[in-house]
């Protein structure tokens, strides 16, 4: 019974880890098609400078390849700073390709946008505000809120691809 009830919890909690990682994909698309993103660590870091509560969400993306990375560390550690000190929901994830994936980014560009840091916004000069009543947005923010609550100070999911 033991085994049953331990199956049943790493079940459970597999299926909403699952869904919380498609609730994100939705919130992306739905902050992209409205124009309400903000993405590249040193874009993000220039928007929460001139617009601290423009933000709703902080999303930071590192792939293995990019651990080593001190510069980018570096500015991880700030974002997070800064949005632990503004109360805003924060969530680390891997998975890069699918982001790109997300947000349209064809290998046929120059150069690919750094997407490293992404924010969802509303920013005074976005009159749409419907990210805010997205159902989706508020179950990201519900589990960055529960992990809070188990002090695991940066939620992490892993994007994958399709």
């Amino acid at each position: 019974a033991a085994f049953r009830f331990l199956h049943s919890d790493f079940s459970d909690k597999t299926i909403r880890l699952i869904k919380i990682k498609y609730t994100l994909e939705h919130v992306l698309l739905t902050a992209h098609h409205q124009n309400c993103l903000t993405v590249g660590v040193y874009e993000s870091a220039k928007f929460l400078n001139e617009y601290p509560d423009g933000a709703v969400l902080c999303v930071l993306a590192l792939d293995e390849e990019d651990e080593d990375d001190a510069a980018l560390q570096i500015h991880f550690k700030l974002l997070q700073a800064f949005c632990y000190n503004n109360y805003l929901d924060i969530l680390r994830v891997t998975g890069m390709r699918r982001l790109a994936q997300l947000l349209d980014e064809t290998s046929n560009r120059n150069e690919s946008r750094d997407l490293h840091c992404i924010l969802v916004t509303v920013s005074p000069n976005n009159t749409s505000e419907q990210i805010l009543q997205c159902e989706a947005l508020q179950q990201v923010a519900r589990f960055c809120e529960e992990s809070r609550h188990r002090y695991e100070c940066l939620p992490h999911l892993e994007l994958q691809d399709r």
